[in-house]
């Protein structure tokens, strides 16, 4: 598996507060299967427009990136460690130019709206981003508080360009009810492209418990798809291929099919 979000820097967000931490995160994130991990602390959108400020944050993240780096080569040498960051639009046309704000330096950025809440116009901001040449994924839709029952805007999302990450926790419920039937939901109506962990280096770690719950529900494929093939594809800067849309219950034909690293319509 690939877990491509997730906040294992140490002392630059509310992830990891210092290396120790930082170690924990890479051993229970391997210790759960996970075998690749871009790592993502926050970061405003607004302070990509302003170059001496963002340069100053960029080179507290490059420390603290050079930090888990060398405790990875160290300590986790089979463990693939990228960099990203996971980035608030909090103003709808970010500068996206330097290669440290996006996934693995590829095209792919990783975002959130501010608050947990959709702000107004929020296709129009994923518009402006997949404009300027970059490619959103926006995380964990599930967890906002006014998102729509009806994922009406996920839609919307996704055909202005985005892709949808859903988060481990929110299938097991760590989130609330709500965030747990609407990510179910998403999954099933075909709407998820990937899932990850959003893990902050302590507390409970989800990865382990939602492939087991996945692979109880008969999603066996659909799980290895949305770790690992697609978050793969992510990481090398590819597109998640168009298909057939994922129908809900996962039939077990769908659980025997690889062809599930698909971005279903």
């Amino acid at each position: 598996m690939l877990d491509f979000h997730n906040h294992l820097m140490p002392a630059v967000d509310d992830g990891a507060v210092d290396i120790d931490e930082s170690r924990a995160g890479l051993q229970t994130l391997q210790a759960h299967g996970v075998t690749g991990i871009i790592t993502t602390p926050h970061l405003r959108a607004s302070l990509t427009l302003r170059p001496r400020d963002l340069a100053g944050f960029l080179g507290v993240l490059d420390e603290a990136w050079s930090s888990l780096t060398m405790l990875a080569a160290a300590e986790f040498p089979d463990l693939r460690v990228e960099r990203g960051v996971e980035l608030m639009l909090d103003v709808p046309h970010p500068n996206l130019d330097d290669p440290r704000l996006r996934l693995a330096g590829t095209s792919y950025v990783l975002a959130e709206f501010p608050s947990m809440t959709v702000p107004p116009h929020s296709t129009l901001a994923i518009r402006n981003v997949r404009q300027s040449g970059w490619t959103p994924i926006i995380a964990h839709p599930e967890r906002y508080s006014n998102m729509p029952a009806n994922y009406d805007l996920v839609r919307d999302w996704r055909d202005a360009g985005a892709y949808i990450q859903v988060n481990s926790g929110s299938l097991l419920g760590y989130y609330g009810p709500a965030a747990r039937r609407l990510a179910w939901a998403l999954i099933e109506a075909g709407y998820a492209d990937y899932l990850s962990s959003d893990y902050h280096s302590r507390g409970k770690c989800a990865v382990a418990g939602c492939s087991q719950r996945m692979k109880n529900r008969g999603g066996v494929a659909l799980h290895r798809a949305l770790t690992t093939i697609n978050p793969g594809r992510a990481a090398q800067g590819r597109t998640v291929p168009s298909g057939n849309r994922v129908r809900a219950r996962f039939e077990a034909v769908l659980a025997a099919n690889d062809s599930l690293a698909l971005r279903v319509r």
